[in-house]
């Protein structure tokens, strides 16, 4: 049962460590300093070394780091959310770059390895782990017969008046590893592959951001703001120990599953390290893998790295302390596989949108006093509503000669929906103009729009590229037409597909063209020969894709 104090003592002088180390530093965006080793007054030299760190295992690191005694040298433990890290590991903000990396999952290396970041190991030791529990308000729990009873997740899922709620498996570990319990606990159903497409679609009405969103609509947590409570969703052990310690007024029950890999907690050496840091890193590594890291995970509310009990906290009846062995992460192609089934269930993408804003789109559609350019731009604003507040999607206006000798300029930066909608995103499409006698770049656009998608490609969302255009390609110093299709078959992947889905507007969109252009890549031609019927196709098509 581990080691703890029998009058609980210990476990007392443990809370403040929980309650005030961990909380502060779970919702930060940016980077935040937790703690610092500095060298001897002695040194001449001394070198630095970063550690990133998720902000659940950032304090463990803290505590290891302090303890270290380091000759000419300093450690400096930041925390930032593993998806945010990963992607300013590969795409770089200006950020300082660190040189250890210990995220909360094997997924967030995969993941900054696919966008590019070649410095960052596919692997790494693991320093601790947490298993992915299903975090159910106390009341429920009861009700199907807890604490004499300790229920499945299926019998969680399916008691009266359950209330799932889900964080993005596009980017959280959490809620990716959570598929897999989601889809074991209908494995005794008739028709399994039917009853998981039902439970994705159940839980996707409550999908949030991060699970402190999930913990605001608890019942009791009086922050729900007229929104629909929820009474259970996929979290850590860990944030299940913070959340009780500091909310008495909505507890949690965790529910096991051993279908659900645990968090890992790798320790990542990334590249770029200097003679002087790599002592200060071995001596790190040595003393987070050892006795040191056992006793600061413990304090922190941590497993060991093979899940043996868990010490020091078997005063909190509502989760399990004892060793708890769970499923292997599944290779990579078999987590895209199911994060490209979420998102073909629940529309969360990440999109590229072409559109056309060349002279023709200026044509006046008859009976509704409005031109090409204008309903286009009314379908797009609508189609953001369609998408689901998660999705992740960047708008380019393309026609000849738009930003210098490219073809396309930006209108929206990459964001998510949400973002858009509470910037001003509407207005500013409301604002698209067509460029008066400009030609149709087609090919040379969707050529770099297409590389872009493929270097940001992400999984767990549905990866899209969309152009919108009235007509054919004219622009006789850009690429033929023969070598953007080998180019674009080129660049596809089976296991991480982008389908190019075009949309002809009016009579004069070349549908031959478009198919040519999207069945290189999977993807499929709409064309709407009357464009006021263009927000009817253009949903048609995005629904088809997604699945229905």
């Amino acid at each position: 049962m581990g080691r703890h104090s029998p009058d609980g003592r210990r476990r007392r002088l443990l809370v403040p460590a929980l309650a005030t180390g961990l909380v502060v530093v779970l919702g930060a965006a940016a980077w935040v300093t937790v703690s610092a080793v500095r060298s001897r007054p002695t040194c001449e030299q001394p070198a630095k070394v970063l550690v990133a760190a998720s902000a659940d295992i950032a304090p463990a690191l803290s505590i290891v780091a302090r303890g270290l005694d380091l000759r000419c040298g300093s450690v400096e433990v930041q925390t930032r959310e593993a998806a945010a890290a990963a992607e300013q590991l590969a795409l770089s903000d200006g950020s300082p770059r660190p040189q250890v990396w210990v995220p909360d999952s094997t997924l967030a290396l995969r993941r900054a390895h696919q966008l590019g970041a070649a410095d960052v190991p596919e692997s790494g030791a693991s320093m601790a782990s947490s298993p992915v529990v299903l975090a159910v308000a106390e009341d429920v729990a009861k009700g199907i017969g807890w604490p004499d009873h300790q229920p499945t997740w299926a019998e969680v899922l399916g008691a009266q008046g359950a209330v799932p709620g889900m964080s993005d498996p596009a980017r959280d570990s959490v809620g990716a590893m959570a598929l897999l319990g989601l889809k074991e606990s209908v494995r005794a159903a008739t028709e399994p592959a039917g009853a998981y497409v039902a439970m994705l679609r159940r839980v996707s009405a409550n999908t949030l951001g991060a699970e402190t969103d999930l913990i605001a609509r608890l019942p009791g947590s009086g922050a729900t703001g007229g929104t629909a409570a929820v009474t259970m969703f996929p979290a850590s052990e860990n944030s299940v120990l913070r959340h009780n310690i500091e909310d008495a007024t909505s507890p949690l029950v965790a529910v096991y599953s051993t279908a659900v890999p645990t968090l890992d907690y790798p320790f990542a050496e990334l590249g770029g390290i200097t003679p002087q840091q790599r002592p200060i890193i071995e001596a790190l590594r040595e003393a987070a893998l050892g006795d040191a890291g056992a006793d600061a995970i413990a304090k922190t509310g941590l497993r060991a790295a093979g899940g043996q009990a868990l010490r020091d906290h078997d005063d909190d009846r509502r989760v399990s302390t004892s060793g708890f062995r769970a499923a292997n992460l599944p290779a990579a192609g078999a987590v895209d596989e199911l994060l490209n089934q979420w998102a073909g269930i629940n529309l969360s993408a990440r999109v590229q949108v072409l559109v056309d804003v060349s002279g023709s789109m200026n044509a006046q559609v008859p009976g509704t006093g409005l031109n090409r350019m204008q309903l286009s731009m009314q379908a797009t604003a609508k189609a953001l509503h369609l998408f689901k507040p998660t999705t992740q999607l960047r708008m380019l206006a393309f026609s000849t000669r738009l930003d210098g000798d490219k073809d396309y300029r930006e209108l929206l930066p990459m964001a998510s929906v949400a973002q858009h909608l509470a910037t001003g995103a509407l207005d500013k499409l409301a604002q698209v103009k067509a460029t008066p006698n400009g030609g149709t770049g087609l090919y040379d656009s969707v050529l770099d729009t297409y590389r872009t998608a493929r270097r940001e490609w992400e999984p767990g969302r549905l990866n899209l590229v969309i152009v919108l255009t009235d007509g054919r390609n004219e622009d006789p110093h850009g690429i033929a037409r023969a070598d953007l299709l080998a180019e674009l078959a080129k660049l596809q992947d089976p296991h991480r597909p982008i389908p190019l889905i075009g949309v002809g507007i009016g009579p004069d969109a070349d549908k031959a063209e478009l198919d040519q252009l999207t069945k290189a890549t999977g993807g499929q031609a709409f064309v709407a020969p009357d464009p006021a019927k263009i927000t009817d196709v253009f949903f048609g098509a995005l629904s088809r894709i997604a699945g229905g």
